[in-house]
C-alpha cells in the first residue's frame, strides 16, 4: 500500500469508511452524536465518513512511501515565533491528516532549526509498535513515546529552542488531567501543553492538514493560539480545548 498513489489510496479508504459506517452500530451512533454535539447534521458531515477511511488507507504511504504534495498557509505565524528564539509547541489535534502536520514542520523547518520532536502513544500491538517507532522516525523528526522519558525530550527541545508537537485532544492517564469543558460536554483533558509551554518558555501554535481531493495532497495551515495560559490547570486545559 505504500507505493499506491495517493487517490487509489483514498478511493480504497472512502469505500472502507462507508463499510465502516454502514456495519457497526456503535460507532455510527457515536458519529452522529459527536455531530449533533459539534451543532451539524448528517448532511452537513456525511463526507467525514469516507475521510475517516482515507485516514486508515493513507498511512502506509505517509509512513513508509515517498513524499506527496504539500502546501504551507499561514507560515508568517511560525516565522514570527521562531524570530522570538524560543521554541514552539504545535499543537495538532485529531483534524484532517494529522500525520502530515509533522511531516511537513519537519521539511520546512527542521534544516534552519532542528528537528521537531513529535510525541505518540505506541499502539497496544507489538508488530504496530515496531512499525509506528521507526515509520515516524523520518528526517528532522524524532518521535517519543508518552512515557516520562518521552516528556523529558519534548523539554529538552524546547529549552534548545527547537519544536515539538502533540495531540491535545488524546485522553490523559488516570491523574494526569483535569475535566474541561469540549463541544459543551465535559471532557478529561491533558495539561501536558499549557505545561510544556510555561517549561519550555514556548510559543503555542495550532495547526492542521487538510486533505486535498482527488488525491492532490495536502495544505497544512498555522494559526496562532489566541488564548493565555494563565490561571490554574483547568482553565489552562480551557483555553487549550477552546482554541
Amino acid at each position: 500500500f505504500s507505493v499506491f498513489p495517493l487517490w487509489l489510496l483514498h478511493i480504497i479508504g472512502c469505500v472502507l469508511g462507508w463499510v465502516a459506517f454502514a456495519v457497526s452500530g456503535v460507532y455510527r451512533q457515536r458519529f452522529l452524536a459527536n455531530a449533533a454535539l459539534a451543532g451539524y447534521s448528517f448532511a452537513q458531515v456525511r463526507a467525514a465518513v469516507g475521510h475517516a477511511g482515507r485516514m486508515v488507507a493513507e498511512l502506509p504511504r505517509l509512513w513508509l512511501g515517498a513524499p506527496v504534495p504539500v502546501r504551507i498557509e499561514g507560515e508568517p505565524c511560525v516565522e514570527q515565533a521562531w524570530a522570538a528564539g524560543r521554541g514552539v509547541i504545535f499543537l495538532t489535534p485529531h483534524l484532517g491528516c494529522f500525520e502530515m502536520s509533522a511531516q511537513a514542520i519537519a521539511t520546512r523547518w527542521s534544516a534552519q532549526q532542528g528537528p521537531i520532536t513529535v510525541l505518540y502513544r505506541p499502539a497496544r500491538q507489538a508488530w504496530l509498535a515496531k512499525v509506528m517507532e521507526t515509520a515516524r522516525n523520518r528526517p528532522g523528526m524524532q518521535a517519543v513515546p508518552t512515557t516520562l522519558a518521552g516528556v523529558r525530550q519534548m523539554i529538552k527541545a524546547l529549552r534548545r529552542g527547537e519544536a515539538v508537537g502533540l495531540l491535545p485532544d488524546q485522553v490523559p492517564q488516570e491523574g494526569e488531567g483535569v475535566w474541561a469543558t469540549f463541544f459543551g460536554r465535559d471532557a478529561y483533558t491533558m495539561t501536558l501543553p499549557a505545561k510544556l509551554a510555561q517549561l519550555g518558555d514556548a510559543t503555542v501554535i495550532i495547526t492542521y492538514a487538510e486533505r486535498l481531493p482527488g488525491g492532490r495532497g495536502y495544505v497544512v495551515r498555522f494559526v496562532p493560539f489566541d488564548g493565555t495560559l494563565d490561571g490554574d490547570s483547568a482553565a489552562q486545559a480551557q483555553a487549550i480545548n477552546h482554541a
